[in-house]
């Protein structure tokens, strides 16, 4: 930090294991890539190459290299590994991770219907290949699970092999654990908590009302994900009380008088 300010809040270092912000890449260019990295990678923990745009990317390798270089990890969004799993190309999906030097790979389940057993058994597998990050919800916002099928889903995955289980949102944050105006559906959350480790949930927040409610709910080390590239440094000020949102939030009141 710059300044000298007491009562801020201890953020994890880096390399976090919570904490953790994710941000979600739609389609930055190289240039665009390096310079989001000059001003941004101390509060970036890991990147996802959004839905299927991996596949579309032109120069996917440089541009992977260049997170590299800052030692990120970067990710396919789950939509690329479900349309390699509904196509009947999971061993060409593993080449295309080991093609691309990729250490974090997601399951997900949003768009395909597959036997849950089956996608734990496809987690499993992918432990052998890399860090997994497996995605708990669905993206039509008509499929309401309710919290013990989360809280059951979610168990399953962890013990397959997950290191992280990520609460479905979308990019547009209006599904899964959101109600369709991106309000959080707080007893769904509060209820997962209970049963769920809070380090090993990584919940989607793309919205600012969102990232807000988690930081006060489990203070400046919630792991938050689908956060846009230029959402990151006010993130971060958020989280350590230097925006409005959370001015007070991490001022002792004694200290103040």
């Amino acid at each position: 930090m710059n300044f000298n300010l007491s009562q801020i809040p201890e953020r994890k270092s880096k390399p976090r294991s919570s904490g953790v912000t994710m941000v979600m890449d739609k389609g930055l260019s190289i240039e665009e890539t390096k310079n989001f990295l000059s001003i941004a990678s101390p509060y970036v923990d890991i990147v996802k190459l959004g839905f299927g745009t991996s596949a579309v990317t032109p120069q996917l390798h440089k541009k992977i290299k260049v997170y590299q270089s800052y030692n990120l990890p970067v990710y396919f969004g789950g939509t690329l590994f479900e349309a390699f799993i509904i196509r009947n190309q999971f061993e060409d999906y593993i080449n295309v991770l080991k093609e691309y030097d990729i250490t974090h790979i997601e399951v997900s389940d949003g768009s395909i219907t597959i036997p849950h057993a089956e996608k734990c058994g496809y987690i499993e597998k992918l432990t052998k290949y890399g860090t997994v990050l497996s995605e708990v919800g669905s993206k039509d916002a008509e499929h309401i699970i309710p919290p013990y099928k989360w809280i059951e889903l979610m168990k399953a995955e962890l013990n397959a092999g997950s290191t992280y289980v990520i609460a479905e949102a979308r990019e547009s944050g209006n599904v899964g654990i959101y109600r369709g105006t991106g309000e959080v559906r707080e007893g769904l959350v509060q209820e997962i908590l209970t049963q769920i480790p809070e380090k090993s949930i990584l919940w989607e927040a793309p919205l600012k009302a969102q990232q807000l409610y988690f930081i006060q709910l489990l203070g400046c080390n919630a792991n938050l994900g689908n956060i846009a590239p230029s959402e990151v440094i006010p993130l971060e000020a958020m989280r350590i009380g230097l925006r409005g949102d959370t001015f007070h939030l991490f001022l002792r009141k004694d200290d103040m008088e």
